[in-house]
């Protein structure tokens, strides 16, 4: 056996479906075996993999026993070899698998090996090649002068950015999305360090290889597409937290007393830095432009506000009014805005403007209720209005020319979407994304030409073959590109992929005979993932409903608790499960267990398909559950809550 293939999965049952039929066409030029740990899924991965994938090696473990101690479970029982660790959200070309295992065959000295790695967008990710992090390069990361001088032989070490992507190095430093080792390697220097549940034991195997007198190389002569980059957002707060007290225990281990003291120091110096930006970053991101609107209206307001008390109604306006009635007038219709959708992206005018309206009526019925100390003038409230809806407008429109933020106006509409493959597989792509109303976006495909009857609908939508895919996104502005994988081959996407500018299109994949379509913007996101339900539960006015439906009747709840917990079979867990409502850690209605079809819900209280029968079966639970997806609305959620509110304890 030549080579052994070990994918470590945890829930990312699509994006393993997509990386499993690329290495089968992979292992078509080579003598090889593969292996799926799954370390506890709730997804479904495990029968897709039984049902898909018969060839594979399965290790189902009943818990998440993280990266390091699944690998070594694979490892162990592995017989090439080489052994290869390859993550889940990864696409490996065709030859990708001969070409390094014949690289390794003619280097002795070569212990570990990575390839040159490109994210969802076709942007090359740094990653694919690292020096060891010691305290000084360690140092130039965390406080900014390796992105600030990336190809400096001192500050650029971590991503070694001195050294050419397009050449063969010796490197120090493996990712673990593909690292390839010699067994006779491993076999002297041991497996993976399980002290590490996720992060850093990449770098610390690297290390030991070398250490044990072996050579790590980066491999530029084929390339594969890592989705997310990490599996969880390298802005997130987790993150920082995980893959620095990682980088502790790689200096605890490795370096001196002294210089794993300054490491150490120097990572929670980073820690905490980090973590704070991440939260700063994220909370500004949801505040900016209510804080610009709400700026920009308080001037008007204040010029408004002077104008007629000059001009018109000869009369002072004390400090109270500008300094708490007029933020109050702010607060409510900025609110309004908010829960109408104003916020919501793609951005559309109609909302903003209801939801400002609706604000000023909202006002103006509270000002009717006030004492007559307290009502200032409601000409200034209409004109305040007036003001509101002009500026936020007017905002926007600067923003979307602008493109700053990418903020846009009516995104969906300005999506032009090519499809990549030939007309079978177009049609059923079409037909995918009909469900979901996208096909207004459709300007044509590329590939293979086709004169069958059957496919005559698609005859006008012909614009050329794989040779003008360049010129064509450029002529047609294409910002949405979806590659048929059934019809393509990997390194083929890929090559397409690096021969446009990408800093505006978003790339997809559409797996052959799926019902799924992968994509991913950049390293700093997670793996988009579009499905083909109908539901609209994922748009931002129906999350946003969903929440203030759930804290509503969570508050409504607790007022009545008294009353309620003789009604519930289980009063304790009804109290727990409303405060974890309240919490946003559940909702009244979610999924339960692994219900794939409503997958991007919260873990439920209740949920569609159990309350209904607790026999029924998974095609007709299947059912339910995409019918309350496809016609969700909150008062479905009141419906089953009341009528099974015994069950809400549950």
């Amino acid at each position: 056996m030549k080579l052994s293939v070990i994918i470590v999965n945890y829930n990312v049952k699509y994006f393993l479906q997509q990386c499993l039929q690329s290495v089968q066409k992979a292992c078509g030029l080579i003598d090889a075996e593969v292996f799926v740990v799954d370390n506890n899924s709730s997804d479904g991965s495990n029968e897709m993999v039984e049902e898909l994938f018969p060839n594979v090696h399965l290790i189902a473990n009943k818990e998440n026993t993280g990266f390091s101690k699944a690998n070594n479970q694979a490892i162990r029982k592995s017989k090439g070899e080489y052994v290869l660790l390859l993550n889940p959200d990864t696409i490996v070309e065709e030859d990708t698998f001969k070409k390094v295992v014949d690289f390794m065959d003619s280097h002795k000295d070569a212990g570990g090996l990575g390839v040159y790695m490109i994210d969802g967008k076709g942007n090359f990710l740094p990653e694919s090649k690292r020096g060891l992090p010691t305290p000084s390069v360690a140092f130039y990361k965390i406080f900014g002068l390796s992105t600030l001088f990336p190809k400096s032989k001192v500050f650029g070490k971590y991503h070694l950015g001195y050294l050419d992507k397009n050449e063969t190095h010796e490197v120090d430093v493996l990712s673990g999305a593909f690292m390839l080792m010699r067994k006779a390697t491993l076999d002297k220097v041991g497996l993976l360090d399980e002290d590490y549940f996720m992060y850093g034991e990449d770098i610390d195997l690297s290390y030991r290889i070398t250490k044990g007198g072996y050579k790590n190389y980066y491999f530029a002569d084929t390339k594969i597409i890592h989705y997310k980059g990490e599996s969880t957002k390298k802005s997130s707060v987790n993150y920082v937290f995980v893959f620095y007290k990682a980088m502790v225990i790689f200096a605890k281990k490795h370096f001196a007393p002294g210089n794993a003291a300054l490491f150490s120091f120097l990572i929670n110096m980073a820690i905490w830095l980090r973590a704070g930006i991440a939260i700063v970053k994220r909370f500004i991101d949801r505040i900016w432009l209510p804080l610009v609107d709400g700026g920009l209206i308080y001037l008007g307001m204040t010029a408004i506000k002077d104008y007629w008390s000059i001009n018109v109604n000869v009369a002072r306006y004390p400090p109270f009014f500008m300094n708490v009635v007029v933020p109050i007038y702010i607060g409510i219709w900025i609110l309004s805005a908010y829960l109408n959708g104003g916020y919501d992206k793609p951005f559309r005018f109609s909302k903003l403007i209801r939801g400002l309206l609706i604000g000023t009526l909202v006002i103006l019925v509270g000002y009717a209720l006030l004492p007559e100390d307290l009502r200032f003038s409601r000409a200034l409230i209409l004109f305040g209005t007036a003001w509101a809806c002009f500026i936020a407008a007017a905002i926007r429109i600067v923003l979307h020319y602008t493109k700053i933020k990418t903020f846009h106006i009516n995104e969906a509409a300005q999506k032009r979407l090519l499809i990549v493959g030939d007309a079978n597989e177009v049609n059923r792509i079409l037909s995918m994304l009909m469900i979901g109303g996208n096909t207004n976006r459709f300007i044509g495909f590329i590939g293979n030409e086709s004169n069958d009857s059957e496919h005559q609908n698609l005859k006008s939508f012909y614009l050329g073959g794989l040779t003008s895919f360049s010129d064509i996104v450029s002529i047609y502005e294409i910002n949405e590109v979806i590659f048929c994988g059934k019809d393509l081959p990997s390194s083929q996407i890929m090559q397409l992929m690096s021969s446009v500018s990408k800093s505006h299109i978003e790339f997809k994949i559409a797996p052959p005979e799926s019902m799924f379509i992968i994509g991913s913007n950049s390293i700093n996101e997670n793996g988009d993932l579009y499905f083909v339900d109908v539901s609209n539960l994922n748009s931002p006015a129906n999350k946003r409903k969903k929440r203030i439906f759930d804290v509503s009747v969570a508050l409504l709840f607790l007022a009545l608790s008294p009353l309620l917990i003789w009604m519930v079979k289980q009063p304790v867990n009804f109290l727990i499960n409303t405060f974890r409502v309240l919490s946003g850690m559940k909702s009244w209605v979610g999924r339960k267990g692994d219900e794939k079809i409503l997958r991007g819900l919260k873990p439920g209280v209740l949920s569609p398909s159990s309350i209904s029968d607790t026999n029924a079966s998974e095609v007709t639970k299947d059912r339910l559950n995409a019918l309350y997806a496809k016609e969700y609305n909150w008062m479905n959620d009141w419906r089953m809550l009341i009528s099974n509110l015994k069950k809400a304890g549950d």
